[in-house]
C-alpha cells in the first residue's frame, strides 16, 4: 500500500484544488478584414484572411431542411 511520505500543508492542497479559478478568458481579437471576433493567429473562419492578406477560400454550406 502507497502512503505519503509528508503531511500536504493547507495551502499547497488548496492551490492544487483551486488552480481552475484562476483560468483567464480568451483573448479575441477582431479580424482585419471584416471584424469578426477570432482567436489570434488562426485564419478568419468568417472571411478566410490572414494579417490582411487573402488565404483560403470558405465555402458556407447551407443547412437543407426536408419538408413533407
Amino acid at each position: 500500500m502507497v502512503v505519503p511520505t509528508k503531511k500536504l500543508s493547507k495551502s499547497k492542497y488548496k492551490k492544487r484544488r483551486f488552480q481552475k479559478a484562476n483560468l483567464k478568458p480568451l483573448a479575441l481579437q477582431k479580424c482585419s478584414n471584416c471584424q469578426a471576433l477570432i482567436l489570434s493567429h488562426r485564419i478568419c473562419p468568417d472571411c478566410g484572411f490572414y494579417k490582411g492578406k487573402f488565404v483560403i477560400s470558405l465555402k458556407k454550406n447551407k443547412k437543407k431542411t426536408k419538408e413533407n
